[in-house]
């Protein structure tokens, strides 16, 4: 009989890569982790060389739960000889080209990090009261079955396709492919991008760049009002905090949707100094002659057509402040249009052992448990409608790990702050002195 797991993780981005780096020296949890990649890759059609994370080194994999671990960004960079440099650049935030190679060091170190394995189904079995992961070794076809006393679902955030451009046909890709499709996007004689996060942005910087070079007409579409910068001041930052979990967390449901609804700059926006830079270059672009692009807010997508003739596109577009229709052609399209979590087909068979709420979405427990106990199966990113836009947060990964980990020991293993903050985020109790010093949460034991 295979040996059973205290629990199997699937999925491995970098939420459940956290969890594998802090369960690595915790000798009463033994894990598995399974992901169908060969590697690990963190968006990897999107990794423009000068790219940055829009959070600092320090939301690494580990150090916000632990700082001596030696799996820290610091410690990466020491081993491949880049501290110093790190130093001088004196800059937070690291390229993404770089927190995906560090992330993918991390994951050699790892013997329980499996890549290069698919998840197929998941049983339970009554009689053993464990989970079976039946899963699929992709380069030989080989099939095998882990038992696990606990799962952990990290498989991330599907991209996201509008309506109206679903099977669609043609070339049109997704953000999450650019790179992948750059040099035939580029021959193209006109190249429009639906969108207005950072992804969006960062491709039509990149396509600008190269405007002149290719000659192409650029348009960049989106439905909101203006170009949102992400919201980075330090009280706004105070948001993503275990209190201001809380705080959302313990809201009716109603108002929890209506506040993210209006949240996107605090997670969707662009980074200001791109926004900046897009300006600048276009105002440089203006200066040396006409500049063949558009940019067009308040304008959603409401219906597309392929014309395999010619291979180009034509979208129906509405300005929807004005009610006025129009049509834009197309050759090439650039969907920058997210990521939503879909619930994975492998969950069918224990679908009743897990708590879901009146939209069909899991019911998530405070400490990120989905089943009725909320000690047995686990989600990372998917509890943006329970949790807050802290949930797809890099910096909030290591808490929330830290939060899992206690749930399946029983007791804290790695310190978890409760009350960083210095604003109140819900009414108090009682008006008292101000706290001096940060308060630690009790052991769940």
């Amino acid at each position: 009989m295979s040996p059973t797991y205290d629990f199997v993780a699937v999925g491995v981005g970098p939420f459940n890569l956290g969890l594998a780096c802090l369960t690595e020296p915790i000798a009463e949890l033994d894990g598995l982790f399974l992901d169908e990649k060969p590697d690990f890759e963190w968006h990897g059609g999107m990794m423009l060389q000068d790219t940055t994370l829009q959070t600092p080194f320090l939301a690494d994999l580990v150090s916000l739960a632990d700082p001596t671990s030696p799996l820290s960004f610091l410690n990466y960079l020491k081993e491949v000889g880049r501290l110093y440099s790190f130093y001088i650049r004196a800059d937070w935030f690291p390229p993404r080209v770089e927190y995906n190679e560090y992330c993918r060091w991390a994951a050699r170190k790892l013997d329980s990090v499996r890549f290069g394995h698919r998840v197929d189904r998941i049983d339970h079995d009554p009689n053993e009261d464990v989970y079976l992961v039946h899963a699929t070794e992709v380069a030989t076809g080989r099939t095998e079955t882990h038992r696990a006393r606990r799962l952990v679902l990290g498989t991330g955030t599907p991209p996201h396709v509008p309506e109206p451009c679903r099977d669609l046909g043609g070339d049109a890709i997704h953000a999450s492919r650019y790179l992948h499709n750059r040099d035939s996007l580029v021959r193209k004689q006109s190249i429009t991008i639906v969108g207005s996060g950072q992804s969006a942005a960062e491709i039509y910087r990149d396509l600008l760049g190269e405007i002149d070079e290719h000659g192409y007409t650029l348009n960049w579409v989106t439905r909101s009002a203006r170009f949102f910068p992400l919201e980075y001041t330090k009280l706004t930052l105070e948001m993503t905090s275990p209190e201001y979990v809380d705080y959302f967390y313990s809201l009716p449901d109603s108002t929890r949707e209506s506040l993210l609804a209006q949240q996107h700059g605090l997670y969707k926006g662009i980074s200001a100094e791109l926004v900046d830079e897009i300006f600048d270059l276009l105002y440089l672009k203006r200066v040396a002659g006409p500049c063949p692009t558009r940019l067009l807010t308040n304008t959603e997508v409401t219906s597309a057509e392929h014309h395999p003739a010619d291979g180009g596109y034509t979208l129906g577009l509405r300005q929807w402040e004005q009610q006025e229709d129009f049509t834009l052609h197309t050759d090439g399209l650039v969907l920058a249009t997210g990521y939503r979590y879909r619930t994975p087909d492998f969950l069918r068979p224990i679908t009743h052992r897990i708590s879901w709420d009146e939209s069909g979405r899991f019911d998530v427990g405070r400490g990120y448990g989905v089943d009725p106990t909320g000690e047995e199966i686990y989600v990372q990113n998917a509890e943006l409608h329970t949790h807050g836009f802290v949930t797809p947060d890099l910096g909030m990964a290591a808490y929330r790990n830290s939060r899992i980990i206690q749930g399946m020991l029983g007791e804290e293993y790695y310190p978890v702050e409760r009350s960083i903050a210095f604003q109140d985020f819900a009414a108090p109790g009682d008006i008292g002195p101000a706290r001096t010093e940060p308060a630690r949460e009790e052991s769940a034991a």
